[in-house]
C-alpha cells in the first residue's frame, strides 16, 4: 500500500498543484543559477553562451560541470523535501516505504547487484571490444570525481526517484484511485525526463526506449515492493558506476572516468537487452528474495479512499 502511505499526510489536490510548482521553480530554474554564472564568467561574450552539454562541460571542465549539474538536483530534493514535510505534512519516512521503517537492507542489496552487473557489462565490452575504448585514468581528477560521486550521484538519483516514483505516484494515485495509470504516467514522465539529453540528440529518439523501460521497471518495483528502496538503490547504482568507469564526449556524463568511450554510438541491442532480459530476470530475482506475490492487484488493483485505508490502519492497531 505504498501510494496510500500520502493519506498519513495532507492530500488535498490545491497542495500538489503547488508542491509541482515549487519544485520545478527549484529545479529548473533556481538550480540552474550557479551553472548558468558559471558558464557566463567563463566565456568570452555573453552573446555568444554555450547551450550544449557538451559545450559547458569543455568549457567549465569535466568535474566543475559535473558538481554544477549535481547541484541543481540537490536544490530541487531541498525543495521536494519542504514540499512533502511542510506543504503535505507527510512524515518522510511514509514517503518512503509503507514498512514501519526504511528498509536500508533493500537499498544496499539493490545497489550491489546491479553494480556487480552494470561492471560486469562494462568489463565484457572492454574484453570483446577493447579497439572502442580509450584509457583516460588521471589519479587527481578520478578521485575528486570519486568524492563528487559519492556525494552528489546518490542526491540526484533520490529526487528521481522521489519525484516520478514517489510525489508523481501518489498524486496521480489517490486522483484516479487504480495503480496502473500512475505507473505509466510516472514511467512515461521520467523517459520523457530524459529527452534533451545529448545520448537522444546522437542515437535519436529510439533511445527512449530504453528510459521508458527503465521507469516501466523502477516503477513495478515500486508497486510490487511497496517501497522505494529497492528503485533508490539500483537507480543510484546505476549512475554511481557510469560517472566512475566509463565516458563519452556524446554522454550526459562527460566525466574523468577511467576509460573513455571512442565508438561511433549507434542504437541497438545494447538498449533492448537490459530492458526485455536483464529487466525481467531482476524483477524474477527480487521476487523470489521478497516474496512477492499477487502481481495482478499490486500493478493494476485500485487505490484504497482514505477512508477505506484509515479504517484498514485502526483494524490493523486494534488486532495488535
Amino acid at each position: 500500500m505504498y501510494i496510500e502511505q500520502a493519506y498519513k499526510g495532507l492530500t488535498n489536490r490545491w497542495r500538489y498543484i503547488v508542491g509541482l510548482l515549487i519544485v520545478f521553480i527549484f529545479w529548473q530554474i533556481l538550480g540552474g543559477i550557479p551553472l548558468l554564472f558559471a558558464v557566463m564568467m567563463k566565456s568570452e561574450t555573453f552573446t555568444n553562451l554555450p547551450i550544449d552539454l557538451g559545450q559547458m562541460a569543455s568549457l567549465l571542465g569535466s568535474n566543475l560541470f559535473f558538481l554544477l549539474i549535481m547541484v541543481t538536483f540537490f536544490v530541487a530534493m531541498l525543495s521536494l523535501w519542504i514540499v512533502v514535510k511542510y506543504i503535505h505534512k507527510l512524515p518522510f519516512k511514509h514517503f518512503t516505504t509503507s514498512r514501519k521503517k526504511v528498509d536500508w537492507k533493500r537499498i544496499i542489496f539493490s545497489f550491489v547487484l546491479w553494480g556487480i552487473i552494470s561492471s560486469g557489462m562494462i568489463v565484457l565490452d572492454l574484453y570483446l571490444s577493447p579497439e572502442d575504448y580509450e584509457f583516460t585514468f588521471q589519479p587527481v581528477p578520478f578521485f575528486i570525481l570519486l568524492i563528487l560521486s559519492i556525494i552528489f550521484v546518490p542526491i540526484q538519483t533520490s529526487f528521481e526517484e522521489y519525484f516520478t516514483r514517489g510525489y508523481l505516484m501518489q498524486s496521480i494515485g489517490l486522483a484516479v484511485h487504480n495503480k496502473w495509470l500512475p505507473l505509466i504516467v510516472s514511467s512515461s514522465l521520467f523517459g520523457l525526463l530524459h529527452i534533451f539529453n545529448p545520448e537522444v540528440e546522437k542515437l535519436g529518439y529510439g533511445i527512449l526506449v530504453f528510459y521508458i523501460g527503465t521507469g516501466f521497471f523502477l516503477g513495478i518495483l515500486t508497486l510490487m515492493d511497496e517501497g522505494l528502496e529497492l528503485p533508490l538503490g539500483f537507480h543510484a547504482s546505476n549512475n554511481f558506476f557510469a560517472a566512475l568507469l566509463v565516458t563519452a564526449d556524446w554522454m550526459a556524463f562527460n566525466t574523468n572516468s577511467i576509460y573513455k568511450d571512442v565508438s561511433e554510438p549507434v542504437l541497438g541491442w545494447d538498449v533492448l537487452i537490459p530492458v526485455f532480459v536483464i529487466y525481467p530476470i531482476l524483477l524474477f530475482i527480487f521476487s523470489k528474495k521478497y516474496g512477492w506475490k499477487n502481481w495482478k492487484e499490486r500493478l493494476f488493483g485500485k487505490v484504497m479512499t482514505e477512508e477505506e485505508f484509515v479504517a484498514l490502519s485502526n483494524e490493523s492497531s486494534d488486532l495488535a
